[in-house]
């Protein structure tokens, strides 16, 4: 199985890009995670949210590999422990099925997003900064693995 970071923004600071690939390469290929930078629309000085939110929607849409199970990450979705995320982790492997991970911009996934998802998730109720959400999601990835493997990474 392979899960797919569809996320918006292509600039990312250096740390960022460190720690993603850190995690990200901690993975074994039966749960590779593949990053894809989808392009941030230009913002204008009066550039309308809703119209920036939809055109990051339609660049995520468009980048989802055929037949995977589609994950909108969002803020009114479903909270998983670590626990929980892990045995979400192994239903994926389990079906056979590509996972796409949905990551919209700076204002967050587009309607058509949350409609075509599977599975909506909210990594906390707090904010996190934009570029974070990439490492938190490579880092709980590798967690959750670690744990259905019972690799001494996570010391529940």
């Amino acid at each position: 199985m392979r899960i797919h970071l569809l996320a918006v923004g292509t600039r990312m600071p250096g740390w960022v890009n460190e720690a993603y690939k850190d995690y990200a390469g901690r993975l074994p290929a039966e749960c590779s995670l593949i990053l894809r930078e989808i392009p941030s629309p230009r913002r204008g000085r009066n550039a309308p949210v809703e119209r920036l939110r939809e055109a990051e929607g339609e660049g995520l849409l468009a980048a989802l590999p055929r037949d995977c199970w589609v994950v909108a990450l969002d803020e009114q979705g479903r909270h998983l422990d670590t626990a929980g995320l892990s045995r979400q982790l192994d239903q994926w492997m389990q079906s056979g099925r590509d996972v796409a991970l949905l990551v919209g911009g700076a204002d967050g996934l587009s309607e058509a997003c949350r409609r075509r998802a599977d599975f909506i998730w909210s990594l906390s109720p707090l904010t996190f900064p934009h570029p974070l959400v990439r490492v938190i999601l490579a880092e709980q990835l590798y967690r959750g693995w670690s744990l259905l493997r019972h690799h001494p990474y996570h010391r529940a």
